[in-house]
């Protein structure tokens, strides 16, 4: 019986992951954050490297099952999933993604796979101009790369959710109050 949390924040660039990951890191006791960005190799050798780099995280993540601890990440497989699926690389990843979702949906820790979105699009823009944003070269994402990536992982959620019903899935919206929204991570993750 699982004993401890493991929460999963995805969202397109600037919708903002690392307000939301830092807020629970540092409101919900024993949790560990960690923020990966996959692998730059965007060619088809790149795909062996996601491969690996994912099994093998799953791995770790299967050796803290039941050590009263959670787990926070910022961006895992999913992240490859959605760029792959937007054509941001030169491989396929879905057959590796349904394999990955089908053993992370069997892990023993309470799952929440929290996709961050606006309703204001229009605010891409701004928060993506931002000093210190980090760019990618491969995917150069503007305001419009990020809409379309936040289509996906809204897609890709509902897939989550019909498919998963052990995964807790919210959708939420991160363009409003700040404090609305962190009042809804609590209630939502029960902290």
């Amino acid at each position: 019986m699982a004993n401890s949390k493991l929460i999963v924040v995805e969202g397109a660039q600037g919708a903002g992951k690392t307000t939301i990951t830092d807020f629970i890191r540092h409101s919900l006791k024993y949790t560990n954050l960690y923020r990966l960005s996959g692998t730059s190799d965007s060619t088809p050798t790149g795909l062996e490297k996601s491969k690996e780099m994912y099994y093998d995280l799953l791995e770790y993540i299967k050796k803290l099952e039941n050590k009263s601890i959670n787990l926070l990440f910022d961006r895992t497989f999913f992240t490859e999933e959605n760029y792959c699926r937007l054509g941001f690389k030169e491989y396929v990843f879905t057959p590796i993604y349904e394999e990955l979702l089908e053993e992370f949906s069997k892990l023993d820790f309470e799952i929440y796979y929290i996709t961050l979105y606006l309703k204001d699009e229009s605010l891409y823009e701004k928060r993506l101009a931002r000093d210190g944003k980090a760019t990618i070269d491969y995917a150069k994402f503007g305001a419009q790369n990020s809409i379309k990536q936040q289509q996906m992982y809204l897609k890709m959620a509902e897939e989550i959710q019909n498919k998963y019903p052990n995964i807790h899935v919210l959708n939420l919206a991160n363009d409003g109050d700040l404090e609305e929204t962190e009042k809804k991570l609590r209630e939502f993750i029960k902290f």
